[in-house]
């Protein structure tokens, strides 16, 4: 009689479930497993700083303490250049909201006829338009102070996870693969599973760091580029770029966005248009030429794979999951390789001679 995990039907059914189970505790639990894992992609990346300072003479615990201060210093001086222009954006959201009515007023006026039908409309909705535009109005507000509190302890606990995670990983994480390599296969595979997640970790910050700095050329160009043409801030908007560009597809449409309302309130006429033109162009040659140059040596990826991951992440963890989309992809294409046959018998002949 067939066991029932012999079954393929049944093993099936038992992955998807599985599969279906493990999906919705991450969507649900988003706010703990989110963090936790950007702090371990992120100590993946930190993880050649480590080793350096280990180099140095220095133990892992003060090592990774070294990398944490740091790390957390710079992220306070990236938010204190950022905070001009976020109240920046903030006192001009009255001007950027006229300044979309006026585009929606003369679009509405070269189609013949909308307001009469947007008036049938509200006439029969028993409703009317100045209700309705006080009504985006209070919702398109900046959120008020309770809004605020009520969302501080979260975000306040997101932060705890991610700093004790990542503290504890960079400083134990050679323990972690070691342990990990002696029970994912037999002992004869215990080395090559060990240098299969050195070579992740290789390549992800190798990854990370040509990403790093293709991003950050992207900045300085647009930076000087909106600082050509007079346009206000434009370092900011360098940094803004440079920051974005980390998330695929979706960060660079928000910059884009964001430079259209800025060249509108600041500029008249097609100038308006010459901000996100500018780094359109910019984004397209990075995107064309340059990252397929430089990143193409470290890690060469299937754009199908790379787009559906950013999408899967993205839905499941917003923003952080478009950060950890690529790496996750990486580890998950290089990692099935211990499982590959042929590897395992030139592994285990090795062993034996």
């Amino acid at each position: 009689m067939r066991q029932p995990f012999e079954d393929p039907v049944a093993r099936v059914s038992l992955i998807l479930i599985a599969a279906t189970v493990t999906l919705a505790a991450l969507k649900i639990a988003a706010d703990i497993f989110a963090p936790l894992v950007l702090a371990l992609v992120t100590g993946v990346i930190l993880a050649p700083v480590t080793d350096f300072l280990e180099r140095l003479g220095l133990p892992s615990r003060f090592a990774a303490v070294t990398v944490l201060i740091v790390g957390l210093v710079c992220f306070g001086a990236l938010v204190f250049l950022l905070e001009p222009m976020i109240w920046r954006i903030a006192d001009a959201l009255p001007q950027i909201r006229l300044e979309l009515r006026s585009w929606v007023a003369e679009f509405r006026g070269l189609v013949r006829g909308l307001d009469e039908v947007n008036r049938e409309v509200e006439e029969a909705l028993g409703g009317n338009g100045s209700e309705k535009e006080n009504g985006e109005a209070a919702a398109s507000g900046v959120p008020d102070m309770s809004t605020a509190l009520f969302h501080a302890p979260v975000i306040i606990m997101q932060v705890l996870i991610f700093v004790g995670t990542l503290f504890f990983f960079l400083m134990t994480r050679k323990g972690i693969y070691r342990w990990l390599s002696g029970h994912i296969g037999t002992e004869a595979e215990t080395d090559m599973i060990l240098n299969r997640f050195t070579t992740v970790e290789r390549l992800i910050s190798q990854y990370f760091v040509a990403i790093s700095s293709i991003n950050a050329a992207l900045g300085a160009a647009l930076g000087a580029a909106l600082m050509a043409i007079g346009m206000p801030g434009a370092w900011i908007w360098g940094v803004a770029a440079f920051l974005l560009n980390f998330i695929l597809y979706l960060g660079p449409v928000v910059v884009i966005l964001g430079l259209l309302v800025s060249g509108v309130v600041v500029f008249s006429g097609l100038m308006s248009l010459v901000p996100a033109a500018i780094f359109l162009f910019l984004n397209m040659m990075e995107a064309q030429f340059v990252t397929p140059t430089l990143v193409g040596r470290y890690i060469s990826v299937n754009p199908l794979l790379i787009f559906v991951s950013l999408v899967f992440w993205l839905w499941l963890w917003g923003p952080i999951g478009g950060i950890i989309a690529i790496p996750i992809l990486v580890f998950v294409l290089v990692m099935p390789d211990i499982f590959d046959p042929g590897e395992k018998t030139d592994v285990s002949a090795a062993k034996a001679d």
